[in-house]
């Protein structure tokens, strides 16, 4: 019988499936035939679009991240109400999604990053390991330090992430100077190819146009782009369901290519300093216009991450309402481009697991035998 992968993921908007998806896909490509089965809340054809092996997909929302006023807002009194909600009766809940872990009968789990997967793995004696930029207990540390349950709901996602055999913490990231089991890898991005060619033809732009991506992530930020100026010579890529009618802003799901392709094909891109765009815009060599979210504690080690290894400027809120792009546009164009980071990471996390499941070593330390955070 093959071996069996449990992988959950976090519901705080897609970009932990980015994280992800490159690491079990190199996974599957090691071993063949290895069981996949993905738990996440995330639309079964987003899951698709990432994972190019085969895999059972049980919908299922492990946590939550941070309740969130848009993509860039976090709203910190409803997060801290419902952590406290979440962990009413935690060793409850924690013993009976053990008991739905055993059912599934996985060989090993790779959380990113749910920590009650983690907790629970630990109960139903499963090997685990989890993976991602930050951790859930910092974030929430963060926001609700104030709240009169932080440091027993805190201890509890900290207890929960240091039971893991491994922390696997993808570049950039938090420091996470509490997590006792942190080994650091390299960034993990998808590889786009760059089809500006195709992109050329399809959208009929002329000689030096240039064409700019808005993404901004996996939780909604509708943007009044209708209000924005045209800028001769410029096009803006910008999401089909925000429902624009203008010529000058196509959608890039319209051109019928993989959104890592259209992201590598473009002159830049506006988004907020989140891991996946971050990481895959640095690696492609595009340069990065990013609206800044103040108070999200990762974003310093992001944005430091950025602009050593790439090209980027921050825009200010206001520009968001205006569009007037411009003279920001113009000073990343003019910025010399740093050598391009190499996306080890997945090849480097997909090392271990298929070590794990090779049976090189069965030791409870091997994932993290050379710890270094």
């Amino acid at each position: 019988m093959m071996p069996h992968l449990l992988v959950d993921i976090s519901s705080h908007g897609f970009g932990h499936i980015a994280q992800t998806a490159p690491v079990v896909n190199e996974l599957a490509q090691r071993l063949p035939g290895l069981r996949i089965t993905l738990r996440a809340a995330a639309p079964h054809p987003i899951l698709r679009q990432h994972f190019r092996c085969d895999f059972q997909h049980i919908p299922a929302a492990l946590d939550f991240g941070m309740q969130m006023a848009n993509a860039v807002d976090v709203e910190a009194e409803k997060s801290a109400q419902a952590y406290r909600a979440f962990h009413a009766g935690w060793e409850e809940k924690v013993a009976q999604e053990a008991q739905a872990m055993r059912a599934l009968q996985p060989d090993l789990l790779l959380a990113n990053v749910p920590y009650l997967s983690l907790a629970a793995a630990s109960v139903a004696g499963v090997h685990a390991v989890a993976m991602c930029s930050l951790n859930w207990a910092d974030i929430y540390r963060h926001y609700c330090a104030e709240d009169a349950a932080c440091g027993a709901i805190g201890a509890q996602m900290q207890e929960a992430y240091n039971s893991a055999r491994c922390f696997l913490k993808l570049q950039p990231a938090m420091p996470m100077a509490d997590i006792s089991n942190a080994r650091s890898i390299g960034p993990v991005a998808r590889a786009g190819r760059d089809r500006r060619a195709d992109l050329d033809a399809t959208l009929h732009l002329g000689k030096g146009e240039k064409l700019v991506l808005v993404a901004m992530g996996g939780i909604e930020f509708r943007l009044p782009v209708e209000r924005w100026p045209h800028m001769p010579g410029m096009r803006w890529l910008v999401p089909q369901a925000w429902g624009v009618e203008r010529g000058d802003m196509p959608s890039p799901e319209s051109l019928g290519i993989p959104f890592c392709d259209v992201l590598a094909s473009c002159d830049a891109v506006l988004t907020k300093p989140g891991y996946g765009t971050f990481a895959e815009a640095a690696c492609a060599g595009v340069p990065v216009l990013y609206v800044g979210r103040k108070d999200w504690p990762e974003e310093p080690f992001l944005v430091n991450w950025l602009e050593l290894h790439g090209v980027c400027a921050e825009a200010e809120r206001e520009r968001l309402h205006t569009g007037e792009m411009g003279d920001l546009l113009a000073q990343v164009w003019r910025m010399p481009k740093p050598p391009r980071p190499f996306a080890t990471g997945a090849g480097e996390a997909a090392q271990y697991l298929a070590g794990y499941f090779r049976g090189i070593s069965g030791a409870p330390d091997f994932f993290c035998s050379a710890n270094s955070s």
